[in-house]
């Protein structure tokens, strides 16, 4: 019976809409004339593959939920899952070979970035199998061209900078996508950054992720103005609807178009939500209410909203997405198991990485007895 219903998904797979154009949502201008598209061309492939991202994030956030309050994951760990659509929304707009740095909760732009669920929460359980070797955790995952989480508030967006001037530099069309939270918007070192970036002229995109939220106070109570896309006053703004990845997608599109015409750098505020906590530490209760939460999720949730598109101009089938969710649901067990099993790094790694070549080093007090040395 199983196979018999699969050869009647398949063959009616030539019924499907094979691309589609929606309405999206304006963006609100800074400084800019005219803004991204209205519409939305969307493919087939394109809404799967988008679908598929963001429910992965999601199942692999849930299943770090899990493994954290089982105390298989310790210390700081920070969820996307409510965000989706801003890592992948980015992710379709960019190329492998831009650069993307971002604060530390950074597990869904790990995923997008290409690493894989498995090295992922290996690095959460801090096992040798993690994408950081189990030695950098939550806050710090790296790929190529992926300039990790980063523990201190706000302290990538100068990182950022650099790394965008650097793309000038070696002049070969990249951009560099800096993410912050609103948490992070009122700090000074932005200011200077997004001096220097606009005085050089640096093919930088500041994105804001505003979730509403740094920590457990509200943007209302912490910024004095909370238009984070008019916050760079000289450098042009967009406020986009970061709850839809098509949204997300034209915007980033929109921006990277400008920064690589030399126009110098753009800021965006994706407006999302997250569903956890700040952090595991935190119940994410106390400072808003349950009902807000459930009316996000019910209205405005990244993965519902896309299926539902996808559904409604006969884009796909229920089966389809039920399919794919089993096969994700699969393959985070299957990395859960690998996370669980995998052995911790060995004290003789412990120094390990700390320069890039190998100096004549003795790394002290790290026990009084062994003389760690540093191989890279």
């Amino acid at each position: 019976m199983e196979n018999g219903a699969r050869v009647v998904v398949s063959r009616s797979f030539a019924d499907f809409t094979p691309q589609a154009t929606f309405d999206i949502k304006k963006c609100d201008l800074h400084r800019l004339e005219e803004g991204p598209p209205v519409k939305a061309e969307l493919t087939r492939e394109q809404g799967l593959q988008y679908y598929r991202t963001m429910q992965t994030v999601r199942r692999m956030e849930l299943k770090a939920d899990q493994l954290y309050k089982q105390k298989i994951i310790r210390g700081f760990c920070h969820l996307y899952d409510g965000q989706e659509a801003c890592a992948a929304g980015i992710e379709a707009a960019i190329n492998p070979s831009d650069h993307l740095i971002t604060a530390y909760r950074a597990h869904g732009y790990t995923y997008t970035r290409g690493v894989s669920v498995k090295e992922i929460l290996a690095e959460l359980t801090g096992r040798r199998g993690g994408v950081a070797k189990g030695k950098g955790g939550s806050m710090h995952m790296y790929a190529p061209h992926f300039y990790g989480g980063n523990g201190i508030v706000g302290a990538q967006v100068p990182l950022g900078a650099g790394i965008a001037l650097a793309c000038q530099y070696q002049g070969k069309n990249q951009v560099c996508v800096t993410l912050y939270g609103d948490g992070a918007a009122n700090q000074g070192q932005l200011f200077e950054s997004y001096n220097m970036a606009a005085l050089w002229k640096l093919p930088c995109i500041f994105i804001c992720e505003n979730n509403k939220y740094g920590m457990g106070t509200s943007v209302e109570r912490a910024a004095a103005s909370t238009d984070y896309y008019k916050r760079g006053d000289f450098i042009p703004g967009l406020r986009v609807d970061g709850m839809d990845v098509l949204c997300v997608r034209e915007a980033t599109q929109f921006a990277a178009d400008h920064c690589r015409a030399g126009k110098g750098p753009i800021i965006m505020e994706l407006q999302t939500y997250r569903y956890h906590g700040h952090s595991m530490s935190d119940p994410g209760v106390s400072y808003r209410t349950r009902e807000e939460i459930q009316e996000v999720r019910s209205k405005s949730d990244p993965i519902s909203m896309l299926k539902e598109r996808m559904l409604s101009h006969n884009m796909a089938s229920v089966e389809e997405f039920k399919e794919i969710d089993i096969e994700i649901r699969k393959q985070v067990e299957e990395a859960t198991q690998f996370a669980t099993s995998d052995p911790e790094p060995p004290l003789e790694e412990l120094c390990n990485h700390i320069f890039s070549k190998n100096p004549p080093l003795e790394v002290r007090g790290t026990s009084p007895w062994s003389k760690l040395k540093s191989v890279s």
